[in-house]
């Protein structure tokens, strides 16, 4: 069944980051970048069975991320990308900081969340610092290679290769650094392997799998059927 519930989130994440183009344009891109790297960082301490492989959650919403700014970049340039790999590392800064004083507060005798925030945000300044980090390497490189490959492999035809070419080695990089950082000692090595290469696997299948998305962000783009706000 996780299989199945796989597929389905995967549909979900790509829907409505396209959903949020169509109704704000790059402004639903921007506002769906801190969704992506905050919901990630909240996934990725369940840990599941998927195709056989030992995996952390929050590999889809994550890499959707790479979507939206790919797509900021073949749109709009790569500042405008840039600028939204900023707004994903405030976003989950903020988060951690603000969760972090949250657990400070003595819990009434009455609460019955305390004990799960713990849980999951007690795990959170590591897993943060180490997405964090991951991030911005990752992105980074994510923007870098696609404004490269768009330059040398320019026009509608190559938006497959670029798109494709710039996620999947950023995807690599982020992977390997965020395990390292986030989950190093605190899993057997055996299982961290295993963590690594479920993780890269899913979103290498992610990144494939968007592709036809972004053809047609792009297609509605030079229909005119994106609205263009103020930002």
């Amino acid at each position: 069944m996780n299989e199945l519930f796989w597929m389905v989130m995967l549909a979900l994440n790509f829907v409505m980051i396209l959903i949020a183009f169509r109704l704000w344009g790059k402004l639903g891109l921007y506002i769906w970048i801190p969704i992506s790297v905050i919901v990630a960082n909240i996934q990725v301490t369940k840990n599941v069975m998927l195709f056989g492989l030992d995996a952390t959650l929050g590999n889809i919403v994550y890499a959707t991320g790479f979507l939206a700014t790919d797509i900021l970049s073949e749109l709009y340039g790569k500042k405008e990308s840039a600028k939204a790999v900023a707004i994903g590392f405030f976003s989950l800064l903020a988060m951690t900081i603000i969760m972090q004083v949250a657990l400070l507060f003595e819990p009434a005798a009455s609460d019955i969340a305390h004990s799960s925030l713990s849980l999951v945000f007690g795990l959170m300044p590591r897993i943060a610092f180490g997405s964090l980090v991951a991030y911005v390497i990752s992105n980074l490189h994510d923007i870098w290679a696609f404004d490269y490959w768009k330059r040398k492999r320019p026009g509608n035809r190559t938006l497959w290769l670029r798109n494709n070419l710039s996620t999947i080695v950023s995807q690599l990089i982020d992977t390997l650094v965020f395990t390292f950082i986030a989950f190093w000692g605190v899993y057997p090595t055996e299982v961290l392997t295993g963590i690594v290469i479920s993780t890269y696997l899913l979103k290498w299948v992610v990144a494939v799998m968007d592709t036809p998305f972004m053809y047609l962000a792009r297609f509605w783009y030079d229909k005119d059927k994106i609205p263009t706000p103020s930002l």
